[in-house]
């Protein structure tokens, strides 16, 4: 017995060793011996049970604070979701407001050139396509919103001085919807070049030359508004940031006045094809390409005509294009005129228009 006591004491010396040396540790450092707040203490199974249960109670408030935060949780996201719809609904409808005006006055102009018989729309670019017969002539209007400034641009020749090409292949070879002929030219040598001052990419072709026997200047500038005039020095057109651009005469209507057309082209020839183009206070472009059986003035419309038409549907500013068998339009692959040589002739500049 008595050995089995040492063996005992000696066991219960082992066991309770390390917490000794703990102890004495945490005294030394001065450090007060905490204990669990559970405060356990061993005693009667009775306190085993009370002890329990208190634990038992701390963790059901656990679980009821643990389910209420993830209530509140989701009640704060649900909250959050119905804030960012109203936001959402809001900026709709705030957008829907402020181009009201602006479809208000689409709705307008529209009105005045009838219902579209050809519509295309992408991100880039919207064109509707119309029929002018007032009964002196005929001939179709193109409507085109430019989304992107680079939606519209020009071609000149096939890229060598002097070359042509008609608008059909222009618009094919560039992958273009649509396209007209632009600018005059001049024949030489057998070739054709561009009329006075022409631009491409930014840069002048043959260098400025000044406005002279009523010479205008019409083209695209690089924020994508429709520019043009008679200009006395380079710096006055650079200062329209001209992003292309091609030459003929006369200017028809300017900031939303008619202006008198020169007696020349009154009569040289009075009736024939044309193209002119001009640009609404939204900066939407209007094209009008007329008919003509010749070029000898029996057939088409005269510029007077062509001002009034483009001043009384509300286009702020129009220059007359080349015209004559120069005259053409092409959308989605096809020849919308009947050009009055029987066949497209070949120029050296076009306005095409991409998707």
């Amino acid at each position: 017995m008595r050995m089995e006591a040492k063996q005992l004491n000696r066991l219960m010396m082992m066991t309770l060793a390390p917490f000794i040396g703990l102890l004495l540790f945490l005294v030394f450092l001065n450090r007060p011996l905490a204990f669990p707040e559970t405060n356990i203490k061993y005693g009667p199974v009775s306190d085993w049970s009370a002890q329990s249960q208190h634990i038992m109670g701390q963790l059901d408030e656990a679980e009821n604070t643990a389910s209420y935060t993830v209530t509140s949780i989701q009640k704060t996201a649900e909250l959050y979701k119905q804030t960012t719809q109203t936001m959402n609904s809001i900026a709709k409808s705030a957008a829907a407001q402020s181009s009201r005006p602006e479809t208000i006055y689409n709705r307008r102009i529209t009105a005045k050139l009838g219902t579209p018989y050809e519509r295309v729309n992408s991100d880039r670019i919207t064109i509707e396509l119309f029929k002018v017969n007032p009964g002196a002539y005929k001939g179709y209007a193109m409507k085109v919103k430019l989304k992107d400034p680079t939606a519209m641009q020009m071609s000149l020749g096939t890229g060598t001085p002097g070359s042509t090409e008609t608008t059909m292949r222009a618009v094919s070879r560039s992958g273009a919807v649509a396209g007209i002929n632009a600018g005059g030219f001049a024949d030489g040598g057998g070739k054709r070049y561009p009329l006075s001052t022409t631009i491409m990419n930014g840069k002048y072709v043959n260098g400025f030359q000044a406005s002279f026997k009523d010479l205008t200047f019409i083209g695209l500038s690089q924020s994508g508004r429709l520019i043009g005039g008679k200009f006395a020095n380079q710096a006055a057109l650079d200062g329209l940031q001209p992003s292309f651009g091609a030459t003929f005469v006369p200017v028809l209507i300017q900031n939303g006045q008619k202006l008198a057309i020169p007696a020349k082209w009154k009569t040289t020839p009075k009736r024939a094809p044309r193209t002119v183009i001009g640009n609404y206070k939204d900066d939407q472009l209007l094209i009008i390409v007329v008919d003509g059986y010749n070029e000898q003035g029996s057939s088409g419309a005269t510029l007077e005509e062509l001002q009034a038409k483009m001043f009384n549907l509300g286009v702020q500013n129009a220059y007359n294009l080349d015209g004559g068998g120069s005259s053409s339009m092409i959308l989605n692959g096809r020849v919308v005129n009947k050009p009055s040589d029987g066949r497209l002739r070949p120029v050296p500049t076009h306005f095409l228009f991409f998707k």
